[in-house]
């Protein structure tokens, strides 16, 4: 570690305890009573809007609500709706599932639970199928960065941010606790019973337990086309077993200061199905996946100048690789991976006037790898970001800068380890308000990002490349928002459109040399598009109301790296031309009924874009309904899903089948 490194982290660490022992000091008490105040409660409901129109960077959210009337079955379906977003999906109930923002790269985008980010330094790359929606509150994604000044410098530092925020103990007046009891099945064997407890704990306390297990067979049908033959095959080596758990501690100070802690585990054992190629759909693979992560957050509001956030974590992560075969000396290969990340997280916001605010944001990371290759080099990462954050709100301008560094420095057991890096990325927002009496925004926003190598980029065995560059991004977005309250047919109307430009260079593949792929830096993509997304509420009755959504995406993502290449200016493998979705909920005294539809254009799965290389585009509709019933002092919910109700045959990945129609029920009981 270089002695800057060192001075850096030691700093980190000794903002962080100092942000931990000011829980002592109290806020001033009340100047007329010296008493606490408590007043009576008010609860409003509203339906939260999937979009914000005030901000300067694109943000769609969608809530715990809309992701149960919708029939939304996993996170990835979720992810699927917002606008920008480029999901890949092996198939099936266990398959990986990963997000990119605008065509970046899955590594260009964070992921946040309850405001950490989650961490995969070997790949660099989360799988977010492994989350549940179960105990999700709200689920958003910011291109850019999130709005909020009082954040890591890691979400800073990345070029969109996906976050995950699971719901909080709230209890009926007189009670101080709540269970839930939930079990859903479905199609192809799955099954999955949740659990969850909510318990009050002294006035300034409360508690959640959420666990769940999971299991399926995952074997569904499929049609299997090459050339001139169709044939009708299943899919096999698809089941899976999962169980996770969480448990989350809520404690007010009497200072009115905050900390949270949670502990996490993901356990699953699954099958990899594989390609399906040449009427080959056998698979002997298995991946066995084991993740758990301690955090705690802590804030306080020290005066309406001064707030402070600081954030601590460790995550372990485990995974177990086997492929069975005759082509094996030992009629099996395995691999084993196994990683660990130390984490500190302080910021600070001042807010000198009433206009202006500022934030500096620190944090230092520590990240371990182990795995059973031959010459693993045990490589350990340390990394330092910070952060420094300027915004300017006046009635119709807002102005927000950023200038982020990181700096990196890597310790080997073996070989040469890469060189020491520190860089500078800038970004700039602005969103402008011509009329101060209707709710119409301009907005602007360039952002300057890159990502490290992973550590399989670097290490992996025979592939890894120690002297890859960072791959460099630039992101540019000019929009349009607006927003309408109680017009004569719909009680609001909220559009978005935004144009954007983004280029990446010394992008990280894999690339043939004379014995073997080796990784490199060798990539310039660009990438334009516009998204669009539309959100209104249509009152057909006193007690009936209809809420209609939609998103379209148009994106022309381009190789540039070599002019004298066959696919030099072709679009990028699975990139459609044109995407988008809408939804419709129709909420009523009996029933709610709630319809969706997703639909991507052609692709190609490789770089040419010959028509041998198409993967046909796709439109998949889901319907829901459901119902809840008040039994006493329970409540019953009872809710019904058809997905692919068209029994669309389609793959996301080239020979990568996904399920067709299939049902799920969901009964839940709360008391």
């Amino acid at each position: 570690m270089t002695g800057k490194t060192r001075v850096q982290l030691i700093c980190i660490i000794s903002f962080w305890i100092y942000a931990c022992s000011a829980s002592a000091q109290e806020m001033p008490k009340d100047t007329l009573t010296g008493k606490v105040h408590q007043i009576e409660k008010v609860t409003v409901t509203a339906r939260r809007l999937p979009n914000k129109v005030t901000t300067a960077v694109p943000i769609q959210s969608i809530s715990q609500q809309d992701i149960s009337q919708l029939g939304i079955q996993n996170m990835a379906d979720a992810v699927r709706r917002f606008a920008g977003a480029n999901v890949k999906d092996y198939g099936g109930i266990g398959g990986l599932k990963t997000v990119s923002i605008r065509n970046m790269g899955a590594a260009h985008t964070a992921v946040s639970y309850d405001g950490i980010a989650v961490s995969n330094c070997q790949a660099g790359q989360i799988d977010i199928g492994r989350f549940s929606l179960d105990n999700v509150s709200t689920l958003s994604l910011a291109i850019g960065q999130t709005e909020e000044l009082l954040q890591s410098a890691r979400l800073y530092a990345s070029a969109g941010v996906l976050s995950i925020e699971t719901e909080k103990p709230h209890f009926e007046e007189g009670r101080n606790a709540a269970f839930q009891v939930r079990l859903r099945g479905g199609s192809f064997g799955y099954v999955t019973p949740s659990v969850r407890w909510w318990q009050q704990i002294g006035s300034r306390t409360r508690l959640a337990v959420d666990a769940n297990y999971m299991r399926a067979d995952g074997n569904y049908p499929f049609t299997l086309v090459n050339g001139k033959y169709v044939t009708k095959e299943k899919r096999n080596n698809s089941s899976i077993h999962s169980h996770q758990g969480e448990a989350t501690l809520y404690h007010t100070f009497k200072d009115e200061s905050e900390l949270d802690v949670k502990g996490y585990y993901f356990y699953s054992e699954r099958g990899l199905p594989g390609a399906v190629t040449l009427y080959n759909p056998l698979s002997d693979e298995t991946l066995w996946d084991e993740n758990a992560f301690v955090q705690a957050c802590y804030r306080k509001r020290f005066s309406p100048r001064w707030s402070l956030q600081a954030q601590a974590k460790y995550t372990y992560g485990w995974n177990k690789y086997r492929d069975e075969g005759k082509e094996y000396t030992e009629g099996y290969y395995q691999e084993h991976h196994r990683q660990n990340e130390y984490y500190l997280s302080a910021a600070v916001l001042y807010r000198p006037l009433e206009a202006l605010s500022f934030s500096l944001a620190q944090d230092g990371v520590i990240n371990k790898l182990r795995n059973s290759f031959p010459e693993c080099p045990f490589p350990t990462r340390y990394t330092s970001i910070s952060a420094f954050n300027a915004r300017y709100r006046k009635s119709w301008l807002t102005a927000t800068a950023a200038l982020v560094h990181t700096a990196t420095s890597e310790r080997v057991k073996a070989g040469t380890a890469p060189d020491d890096f520190h860089r500078f990325a800038p970004s700039l927002s602005v969103s402008m308000q011509p009329w101060s009496g209707e709710l119409l925004f301009l907005r602007l926003m360039y952002k300057s990002t890159f990502r490290l190598p992973t550590f399989n980029d670097l290490y992996y065995y025979r592939m890894g490349n120690r002297n890859l560059r960072p791959e460099k991004a630039n992101e540019y977005n000019i929009g349009i928002t607006w927003n309408k309250n109680e017009l004569p047919l719909f009680d609001y109307v909220s559009v978005t459109l935004d144009g954007y430009y983004n280029d990446v260079t010394d992008k990280i593949v894999a690339f043939p040399t004379t014995y073997a792929w080796k990784m490199a830096n060798y990539g310039k993509v660009h990438a334009a598009g516009v998204d669009a997304t539309v959100v209104t509420a249509v009152p057909l009755h006193k007690d009936i109301k209809l809420v209609l959504s939609g998103s379209y995406t148009w994106q022309k993502a381009i190789d540039l790296t070599d002019p004298e290449s066959k696919n030099y200016k072709d679009q990028l493998p699975y990139t459609p031309l044109h995407s988008g979705n809408a939804s419709a909920i129709l909420e009523t005294p009996w029933v709610n009924a709630g319809y969706s539809a997703i639909g991507v254009s052609k692709r190609y799965y490789l770089a040419q874009n010959l028509p041998e290389n198409e993967i046909d585009g796709y439109l998949e509709h889901t319907l829901s309904l459901s119902r809840e019933f008040t039994l006493g002092g329970c409540k019953l919910q009872l809710q019904a899903e058809m997905a692919n109700l068209t029994n669309e045959q389609y793959d996301v990945i080239k020979y990568y089948p996904m399920p067709g129609r299939s049902w799920r029920l969901t009964g839940t009981l709360k008391f």
